[in-house]
């Protein structure tokens, strides 16, 4: 049964490995300390790649687990069959919105252009006012240290406000990631209203 009290982080992450072991382990600390710290995890539903790794974590440690997936790729990604419970849906933006709904936070570890689609429309939405709940890009062994350059490139180039550059916070590992989070939580007690008219834009 979902704690509907409980707070959720969002993890957005690869269905593959990637080809250093520090992305595992770090993928796999992410799942054990939002289990630890009493926290729920919202994620692609996936078992396999860092997906896989971070919810049998966070499910190992005692967590509640609540996948995602939608119904075309629940074979490809090996829907995973151990979670607290696993939502199928239609489309791929059924999925986003639906993990952007039941998350207060959101973090992305390493992962391809899945895990970029996902984090970087979570940040356009926070940049549009739809939410604001923090964005943690965990920058693990410097996996993302190209895209922060590209990003910086765009504040140079007038593309991206600098403002809006510091809605993409950056952590180092997870124990950092949660920390940013919690310290976000601690000044903003409840998620402050937002204009309703904007939700139309995530249907």
């Amino acid at each position: 049964m979902i704690e509907k009290s409980k707070k959720w982080i969002c993890v957005f992450c690869g269905s593959a490995k990637g080809a250093q072991p520090e992305y595992a382990a770090a993928a796999r600390e992410m799942g054990h300390k939002i289990a630890a710290a009493g926290l729920g995890m919202v994620y692609g539903g996936g078992s396999i790649g860092l997906m896989g790794v971070a919810a049998d974590a966070a499910l190992a440690a005692g967590g509640e687990v609540v996948g995602v997936i939608p119904d075309v790729i629940v074979d490809c990604e090996v829907g995973h069959d151990g979670l607290t419970e696993l939502c199928v849906v239609r489309t791929m933006h059924e999925r986003k919105a639906m993990m952007a709904e039941r998350a207060d936070a959101f973090v992305a570890l390493p992962g391809g252009f899945g895990t970029l689609d996902e984090f970087m429309e979570i940040v356009t939405w926070a940049q549009l006012g739809i939410h604001q709940k923090p964005c943690v890009l965990a920058n693990v062994g410097g996996y993302y240290d190209p895209l922060l350059r590209f990003l910086d490139s765009a504040v140079d180039g007038g593309f991206i406000r600098s403002e809006n550059r510091g809605l993409v916070w950056v952590a180092q590992d997870a124990a950092e990631a949660l920390e940013l989070i919690e310290r976000a939580w601690r000044v903003r007690e409840e998620t402050p209203s937002h204009d309703e008219r904007l939700d139309e834009l995530v249907k």
